[in-house]
């Protein structure tokens, strides 16, 4: 018999079941399939065959990936009876902000290929359903318009508390880009910056080698440099002086229809009319020298100890995978980590985020603050990893999925049943609070292969 008072304000987990079974008496479906693999088939049926291998691809044979599954398969919940727990909180504080959830929307780079304003889309979404949006430094539109976009879509009510946004750096091998793109999160009122340590040089991605297809060179995911005066500043240099490559960047490239198509491409992303873009050089030679600076192979942890002098902003490392490495970053002034395999993109073959977690979690003990991205799909995987050690994590494809499915509305469905099913799964295993996950019981067992992939 459910005891629950009729007083009581049911949790996320309950109100989205009962929107759902509501809407299912008039026999309306969910538009956004709330099961992930279901979610999967929908995004891949909705996104033309580069977006899907950009996006679901990973790194050679996809070893990572699957083991990211894995790791997440072969951990079993002991849930709890008559713990009398009635109502659970999601709440909780990362980096001294106050969060309605555990949960941020992670970066993803060139999400045009899914929506050409794909980020302010999701950044829309993030701030209705009141969690924060980790702005990619890959986006495809200018960070101060995403977060333009995600301040204006928050309305009246606990759900929709300003959560803000953060932004992912990848590290130029021009510093004073560098800089510029740090001062302008801070300008932007991002919550923290987040530096991505595992993207020196791009991972071996057979899916999108296949295919001849990089989204960068077609001007997609670049916004955050075209919109940047110091970068505008180098693409003009370089077409003065003729340096490098081509000035126009079409030295050497056939004049076939996916050149044309390229071009057009190009001339659409740059700022500017595209007609104009079309004659110019500079959009060209905007993509050329975004290839060649973009990110920095010589980074080292005396350069990453430079940046707590170069922002005031909290310090976020991303792709720590080694118990030593998450030390080195508390070291030289992180205030965070992300436990990440850049979602199996880089490495094929290389540990599980999950159970990098749990080493990492006792190297440091439970003070420092330590997040987690890489096979993130559900609620209950959310709550997996916060009993693993992670104080909060980042939902990286599923929300690039719920944003091919049904745009906007379709990424705030995909949070909504995450957070639904956390909720649910605190419920039944006894849980009241983010804190309280800790103490949740697990088994590991063996975890069952990994089949039904659905790759390029």
């Amino acid at each position: 018999m459910d005891t629950e008072s009729p007083h009581t304000v049911p949790g996320p987990g309950r109100a989205r079941q009962d929107t759902i079974y509501r809407a299912g008496v008039s026999g309306i479906r969910p538009r956004v399939p709330t099961d992930a693999a279901g979610l999967e088939r929908a995004a891949r049926r909705a996104m033309s065959r580069k977006a899907w291998a950009y996006i679901n691809g990973s790194a050679g044979e996809g070893r990572t990936h699957d083991n990211n599954r894995q790791a997440f398969d072969s951990v079993r919940i002991v849930p709890r009876m008559a713990h009398g727990v009635k109502e659970r909180s999601l709440s909780t504080t990362v980096l001294g902000q106050e969060l309605s959830s555990p949960l941020l929307l992670a970066p993803v780079g060139a999400g045009a290929l899914v929506h050409p304003d794909s980020d302010l889309l999701i950044a829309r979404a993030a701030g209705r359903a009141g969690v924060p949006y980790v702005v990619s430094n890959q986006g495809s539109s200018p960070l101060e318009e995403i977060a333009t976009a995600g301040r204006s879509a928050r309305g009246p009510g606990p759900s929709s508390q300003d959560a803000g946004h953060w932004f992912q750096l990848y590290w130029s091998t021009d510093e004073t880009l560098v800089d510029n793109l740090i001062a302008r999160a801070e300008d932007s009122g991002a919550g923290a910056l987040v530096v991505t340590l595992d993207t020196t040089v791009l991972g071996w991605r057979p899916q999108d080698l296949n295919l001849g297809s990089l989204p960068f060179s077609r001007g997609q995911g670049i916004a955050q440099y075209t919109s940047d005066n110091r970068f505008l500043q180098i693409v003009r240099g370089r077409l003065r002086d003729r340096v490098g490559r081509a000035a126009d960047g079409t030295a050497g490239v056939r004049v076939t229809p996916a050149a044309v198509a390229s071009l057009f491409s190009i001339a659409r992303h740059h700022p500017g009319p595209t007609l104009r873009n079309l004659l110019a050089p500079e959009p060209r030679a905007s993509v050329e020298t975004f290839l060649d600076i973009y990110s920095n192979p010589g980074l080292d942890w005396d350069l990453l100890g430079t940046v707590t002098q170069r922002t005031s902003l909290p310090v976020v490392f991303k792709g720590v995978l080694h118990p030593d490495d998450a030390e080195r970053a508390f070291e030289v002034g992180a205030d965070a980590i992300i436990v990440s395999n850049h979602g199996g993109r880089q490495v094929d073959g290389a540990v599980a985020s999950l159970d990098a977690l749990v080493e990492i979690r006792e190297r440091l003990g439970e003070g420092p603050t330590v997040l987690f991205d890489s096979g993130i799909r559900t609620g209950r995987d959310v709550a997996v990893a916060l009993a693993r050690g992670a104080d909060a994590v980042l939902l990286g494809r599923p929300h690039l999925y719920g944003l091919a499915v049904a745009g906007a509305e379709g990424v705030e469905e995909v949070v909504r049943n995450v957070l639904a099913e956390l909720d649910l799964t605190m419920a039944l295993a006894g849980v009241p609070d983010v804190a309280g996950l800790r103490h949740m019981e697990l088994r590991t067992a063996e975890p069952p292969a990994v089949t039904g992939r659905l790759r390029p």
